[in-house]
């Protein structure tokens, strides 16, 4: 590829030669690669309707209920779906998510490519005449209402596996050894906004691990409930029209497909009119968001500064933070991470509503819902990637400034309060304050303890974990 190199305050960059833009505008492309997708169905649904179509064709095989077609057109059935699995007809699937709330015309839309590829493997051309049907061969025993949120689930459950997890473990490994690093970093701690009692950066980086810790097992937990499938069920919950073992044998194949532990939902009733295993996956997703929301905000307001805020650590500067003020640089990757969120909670709200609109044998909402969940999930773990690389991994301590926040907390007071009680404590902070002395000044002016009784109670190391009253 042909490209001119462009300059920005912080040096050179190559940008492609037939593009309009410049360096900060490429820099950004590298540094945000977050969510690149569009309304038509992508891979996660493609894939996983592939999946679905293979499955059946060789359970419905197995049980005889394509006996109408010979082995080999029964092989080239299975053929066509193994390349819808494998992305090789990706440009076959236009439709957009938005559409019948059964997603009949993508179930339709994967039986038709797949009918009319296995009849060209036959033939060797495409044509209208068929010797695979859409409805009677691919989609035996199946209904639109069975079949689409089986690839719901199995598309979330792989999209879990395969994209999320992974993404989200490294940020919470990289932080983990930070907080290991920085455990011996003194600061001040701060609640409501105000200075607090001490604690160290490890510690708190720390409290950002437990938390993502706990929304992953929160997914992890909810990961299971899309394993059961609706399959089986077809159009209204009782299996009309399918074998009776077809639904078992399908999730079957489905699990060898994917090397997830597939099964039959327990009742097909309550999976095609209520998504409640996606309703629950949103949720945890969104209780993860949370997390990444906490962490991104602390993060850029620990940045903050660099020299008129809080400025007790560091982070990378990716590129130029303003257009007008030169050798700004702003928390970006805090900044995306944290719109990021904003979606996924607009997300899980979208999927909130949708999983109450099941009426009597059918939840018609289901295209939305499973595209809400699968941009959550590709975004968290895009945001995460993002934020790890190019945010976490450089996170460093300021420690000039930790130290001179530290030393001007008057919250360090709090170590006296065992020795001259509350109240006594309490007067000597606000002398402090009002006068403008240090910690130790206002506590020696009082009368009620010496220097070196001083120095000896109020030691910031000491303050950050129990420790008995001497």
């Amino acid at each position: 590829m042909s490209t001119r190199t462009e300059k920005d305050s912080m040096g050179p960059v190559e940008v492609a030669a037939d593009r309009y833009w410049g360096a900060q505008t490429q820099r950004s492309l590298g540094n945000f690669d977050i969510g690149r997708d569009a309304f038509v169905w992508g891979r996660p649904m493609i894939r996983a309707l592939g999946v679905l179509k293979k499955s059946a064709a060789r359970a419905n095989a197995d049980l005889g209920e394509l006996d109408a077609l010979d082995e080999r057109a029964r092989a080239a059935l299975v053929q066509a779906a193994d390349e819808v699995v494998r992305g090789e007809l990706d440009e076959h699937f236009p439709l957009v998510v938005f559409q019948t709330g059964s997603g009949t015309q993508s179930n339709m839309n994967s039986n038709e490519v797949i009918a009319h590829r296995a009849d060209e493997i036959l033939t060797g051309e495409l044509s209208a005449e068929r010797t695979v049907h859409p409805n009677d061969h691919v989609n035996r025993g199946q209904s639109s209402n069975d079949t689409f949120p089986t690839a719901m689930h199995v598309a979330v459950a792989l999209e879990l596996s395969e994209r999320l997890y992974a993404p989200v473990e490294q940020l919470r490994d990289t932080l983990a050894a930070k907080a290991e690093e920085f455990s011996d970093v003194v600061k001040t701690g701060r609640t409501h906004l105000q200075d607090a009692t001490p604690l160290t950066l490890g510690q708190e980086i720390g409290g950002w691990v437990a938390q993502l810790d706990f929304g992953l097992e929160q997914v992890r937990h909810a990961h299971t409930g899309v394993l059961r499938l609706a399959i089986g069920g077809t159009a209204v919950g009782t299996g009309l029209n399918a074998h009776p073992d077809f639904g078992a044998a399908c999730a079957a194949y489905i699990a060898q497909e994917t090397g997830q532990d597939f099964a039959v939902a327990p009742d097909h009733f309550a999976s095609l009119s209520a998504h409640d295993e996606l309703v629950a996956v949103s949720a945890a997703l969104r209780t993860l968001s949370g997390a990444l929301m906490k962490i991104a905000n602390d993060v850029r307001w620990l940045a903050s500064g660099p020299r008129t805020g809080i400025g007790e650590i560091t982070i990378p500067e990716n590129e130029p933070g303003s257009s007008i003020m030169p050798g700004k640089v702003n928390p970006t990757q805090s900044e995306a991470l944290t719109m990021v969120v904003t979606r996924v909670f607009g997300n899980d709200a979208c999927v909130a509503f949708a999983g109450t609109q099941g009426n009597f044998q059918l939840n018609v909402f289901k295209p939305v819902m499973a595209h809400a969940v699968l941009e959550s999930i590709r975004l968290i773990a895009d945001g995460c990637r993002s934020f790890d690389e190019h945010c976490a991994s450089g996170i460093e301590p300021h420690t000039a400034k930790i130290e001179e926040n530290l030393a001007r907390n008057l919250m360090l007071v709090t170590a006296l309060n065992p020795h001259i009680g509350y109240d006594a404590a309490a007067a000597i902070a606000k002398t402090a304050h009002r006068q403008g002395l240090t910690l130790r000044e206002a506590a020696l002016d009082s009368g009620l303890l010496t220097g070196e009784q001083f120095d000896a109670w109020v030691v910031p190391a000491d303050m950050t974990h129990p420790r008995a009253v001497d």
